[in-house]
């Protein structure tokens, strides 16, 4: 899938592989410019991680990122925290071709790595944000914290690769290139009890791989299928209004945070709020583009996902001010104004689209 291997996903690929030969690397990271997705006013930034990888890596290979969000209005609530924005692998197959699959670990992380690459296929690897080095990241040399990356090359000799990680694509080497490929783990594993080891055996990350296995769709295909997909998503939507049943929940919610203090507050507010808004964001920017495509599909339920994203901002803002003079703030109003847009926006695609 790489625009620096033969076997990449279109047939000018080989003409571009010949162009960026003396250095792809630099070349793509200069080359890629973010989905419109992530450019512009957003009211999420950064909201939902997983889904940002996967929109500027379909970008990235001249596809659609659109088409893959109708997952969006499966979203529920948890009693402690909203389900975690995520692209489905079939929902990708379906739309671009796109085959994911566990990759294998079992002696080298880099090596594994490398063969995929070759092959033209992007390796998706839960690393530590510690060595990332993106444009944004707080965390770059200043604190350990997992999160997935999809590499599409790597240079070994030059111990450099370029990857795709939240909203952008990004280039990384030396100590950074150790680090994320753990290439010391076979020197680890011979010592017993070390770090990332258990009785002298390598603890590998979760690893994935993405491979064409068919051509993919665009167009009004692209959109019909996206449509389909809508319609099984939304078989599979909360019984009941998740929101009102976050309400529920919420005055314990408080309580908790008013006596756990400011940082797992912040946590909450990660796991909760910034859950809620950034998928029903990403929901509005799905509802406009399947109007674009054709679909009768009303102004009013793609404003009112958008007013559940802005109204989740104001809530988390509201709140944060509450928590820090230690009153204890319900937020009513926020709460009818996402109650009420969700039952106009969730429920009626059903009869709109399907």
């Amino acid at each position: 899938m790489s625009a620096f291997h033969t076997s990449a996903m279109t047939a000018s690929s080989v003409g571009r592989s010949r162009v960026v030969s003396l250095d792809p690397l630099r070349m793509r990271a200069r080359r890629h410019r973010a989905h419109e997705l992530h450019r512009g006013e957003r009211i999420w930034r950064d909201g939902a991680g997983p889904v940002d990888l996967w929109i500027e890596l379909l970008h990235g290979n001249r596809l659609e990122p659109h088409a893959a969000l109708a997952f969006t209005v499966t979203q529920d609530f948890e009693d402690d925290q909203f389900t975690l924005a995520r692209v489905s692998p079939e929902d990708i197959e379906k739309l671009y071709g796109l085959q994911v699959q566990e990759l294998s670990v079992f002696d080298s992380l880099e090596e594994r790595a490398i063969v995929q690459t070759r092959r033209g296929n992007i390796v998706l690897v839960e690393v530590d944000a510690f060595f990332l080095p993106d444009g944004r990241a707080p965390s770059y040399r200043q604190e350990h914290a997992k999160t997935t990356i999809a590499i599409d090359v790597i240079d070994p000799d030059a111990r450099r690769l370029g990857y795709f990680h939240r909203t952008g694509y990004h280039l990384l080497d030396g100590d950074d290139y150790d680090g994320v490929l753990s290439t010391n783990a076979a020197h680890d594993a011979e010592h017993a009890g070390a770090a990332g080891t258990v009785h002298g055996q390598a603890l590998f990350p979760h690893v994935e791989f993405a491979k064409r296995v068919r051509d993919p769709l665009s167009g009004t295909p692209l959109a019909e299928v996206s449509a389909d997909l809508l319609c099984a998503h939304l078989l599979r939507r909360p019984m009941h209004n998740p929101i009102a049943r976050w309400r529920a929940a919420f005055p314990a919610h408080v309580d908790t945070m008013l006596a756990r203090g400011d940082a797992y507050s912040r946590l909450y507010a990660c796991n909760v709020m910034r859950a809620l808004g950034a998928n029903f964001e990403l929901l509005a920017h799905y509802l406009h583009w399947m109007r674009e495509q054709g679909f009768d599909i009303p102004m009013s339920t793609h404003l009112g996902a958008r007013r559940i994203a802005s109204e989740a901002m104001v809530m988390q803002c509201r709140l944060a001010r509450a928590l820090s003079r230690s009153e204890r703030d319900l937020c009513d109003a926020s709460f009818d104004v996402m109650e009420d847009a969700y039952d106009r926006v969730v429920p009626p695609l059903a009869s709109i689209v399907c």
